[in-house]
């Protein structure tokens, strides 16, 4: 039971964070459930939370989707979303643990590249990204620092950016979450548990819409390291020891 508060608890922060800079509840959250449960079962538990989170900030910002930049991102993004969650059900635990830790850690630099370059996103580059980031997400689960960029690069910005973004990562979630369901990965537990903490996460989205006007793009590009840092650490740590 207090397994199960800690984690809700941490998954309306994560939520509330999410809110607001657009992804951070998978990187968050994803640690604590890999300790938990471990993470054969932390990753359809998270896929189906990262669903409704994604819904959730849907819903807060519907108006302001971008459906021309959804489509040209989910389309190609589907189905390697799906690739990516049957190779990793195919991973030995301790490698899942240690590829999202050292993917975690590996996106702080390259976050800080994508920004550098400064590059104007047109509809097929949105493609090709879902392409690649859809995969990797079927893989390692948390691909936001990655996606943020490419939708801020399309000109993106505020709810317009939180809406599309979170609309094209729905159907990549839903991808792979019928896909750990195909291959036995989705029992009844795993549902159950996915739908509470998930629900954690879509009170936090919520309650972090009133704070996206306030945070600046260098706070949030700290927030998003410091994440990242810590997640990976933890997740390489759990791995090893």
């Amino acid at each position: 039971m207090v397994t199960y508060l800690l984690v809700l608890l941490a998954g309306f922060a994560a939520g509330c964070l999410s809110g607001v800079i657009g992804t951070g509840s998978s990187i968050l959250l994803l640690p604590l459930l890999v300790h938990a449960f471990g993470p054969k079962q932390a990753v359809p538990i998270m896929a189906i939370a990262a669903l409704m989170a994604n819904f959730s900030r849907v819903l807060a910002w519907w108006r302001e989707v971008d459906w021309k930049a959804v489509a040209a991102y989910a389309l190609p993004g589907v189905p390697a979303a799906a690739l990516g969650a049957r190779t990793l059900l195919a991973l030995p635990a301790n490698v899942i643990e240690i590829s999202l830790g050292l993917f975690f850690l590996t996106m702080i630099p390259v976050r800080h590249l994508l920004a550098r370059l400064q590059w104007k996103a047109r509809l097929w580059h949105l493609a090709l990204a879902g392409a690649v980031i859809g995969f990797l997400t079927g893989i390692v689960l948390s691909t936001g620092p990655l996606s943020v960029p490419v939708f801020l690069a399309y000109g993106l910005l505020k709810g317009a950016f939180l809406a599309t973004e979170a609309a094209s990562s729905l159907f990549i979630y839903i991808a792979k979450v019928v896909t750990f369901r195909e291959f036995g990965a989705l029992p009844v537990e795993v549902i159950l548990q996915g739908l509470v903490f998930g629900a954690s996460l879509m009170a936090g989205t919520f309650a972090g819409k009133a704070l996206v006007l306030r945070m600046s793009a260098a706070a949030h590009g700290h927030v998003l390291d410091g994440l990242l840092l810590i997640s990976g650490l933890a997740l390489l740590a759990a791995a090893l020891l």
